[in-house]
């Protein structure tokens, strides 16, 4: 190692943030694992990397200790001979002999460059996963690199994120070099740098695409109160307004119905119910039934529970296909939702 070497260190703290110092205390550890492996550990050792120049010295090290408690040569001297080398020497004090092999200086290289690099690498990955970690339960944009067994590959810049069949919507079809909107879920570390999962699935991902294509909701004039949804095929969201000059559901769907289409676009067509949140749960539940009409809703707060009536042609509507539109509307509102027509409400009630 040189003066060059010792360079290329300035210019990586100065590039990439990597601490000179915590760096060349890692490559003085590695150089004393190689140093051990290399020749042996049964000496306690010392390693020295000149900070200017870049050479390497190693020091054995011996604890001077009184005759009758002398155990081990290799570790230990006794005050008597250390006297001989240095009068000053007492008990307790370490001696250093400078034990540099003549080769160990190829190995301090390759050991130096090593540690260089596994660093550098750390680095960029602690960078990445500090840029992404912020971007959590965010939207962004990014390439299909590729599709394998049900994992499909995003391209973020930086690194790839996966989407597992979970997270995506269903039917919906991803090609390479297909740009995407893409929810980022989960971001941790691993052994292998860090990890990035991405969703299309998520909730989260169409309240972000409501607050981007909405400004009143990015600036807080809509609030988004409870969202619903089971993707690709449809969505219920809730929404108030803390202006009275603003209608939320209006300013959701936008002038023509622009910006709601714009999602809906996004989302391939999934439909999007909005409805005005209420504080009281009867009108909250009759709401959330919509399209459906509501005769009357009849609550029961210890249960958290809901009888709904509704006209007997509205009954089919008010449940949805396969049970989704009483599903969603319970997950909207939080409230286990039963419901039945006016004519069965009757018969139950004579």
């Amino acid at each position: 190692m040189n003066h060059e070497f010792m360079e290329a260190l300035d210019e990586l703290e100065k590039d990439r943030g990597i601490d000179k110092d915590i760096l060349i205390d890692t490559i003085e550890q590695a150089l004393l694992t190689a140093y051990k492996k290399n020749f042996g550990s049964a000496q306690n050792v010392r390693v020295e990397f000149d900070r200017e120049k870049g050479d390497v010295r190693v020091f054995s090290q011996r604890v001077v200790v009184d005759e009758s408690d002398l155990y081990d040569t290799f570790l230990e001297i006794e005050l008597y001979e250390a006297r001989r080398i240095n009068p000053n020497y007492d008990l307790g004090d370490i001696i250093e002999n400078e034990v540099t092999p003549k080769d160990f200086g190829r190995i301090a290289a390759q050991t130096a460059k090593q540690v260089v690099v596994q660093r550098i690498r750390e680095a960029e990955r602690d960078i990445v996963y500090n840029e992404f970690i912020e971007k959590e339960n965010e939207i962004v944009t990014g390439e299909v690199a590729r599709v394998s067994k049900g994992l499909v590959y995003i391209n973020l810049g930086r690194i790839e994120a996966v989407m597992t069949p979970a997270e995506q919507i269903p039917h919906e079809a991803y090609k390479a070099g297909q740009k995407i909107k893409v929810y980022i879920l989960e971001v941790k570390k691993t052994n292998k740098g860090p990890q990035i999962v991405v969703s299309r699935s998520h909730p989260g991902l169409v309240k972000r695409l409501f607050e981007f294509e909405v400004p009143e909701i990015f600036e807080g004039i809509v609030q988004i109160k409870s969202l619903a949804r089971e993707a690709g095929s449809r969505t219920k969201m809730a929404v108030k307004s803390v202006d009275d000059n603003i209608d939320p559901i209006g300013a959701c769907v936008g002038p023509k119905g622009s910006r709601v289409k714009n999602i809906v676009d996004e989302l391939i067509g999934e439909k999007i119910d909005i409805i005005n949140y209420s504080e009281d749960p009867a009108e909250f539940i009759s709401a959330a039934l919509s399209p459906s009409k509501v005769v009357r809703v009849d609550v029961n707060e210890e249960e958290k529970s809901a009888l709904v009536v509704v006209p007997d042609y509205q009954l089919s509507l008010a449940i949805g296909k396969e049970g989704q539109n009483a599903r969603l509307a319970a997950k909207l509102t939080n409230w286990k939702i039963d419901i039945k027509s006016e004519s069965q409400d009757t018969q139950d009630n004579e």
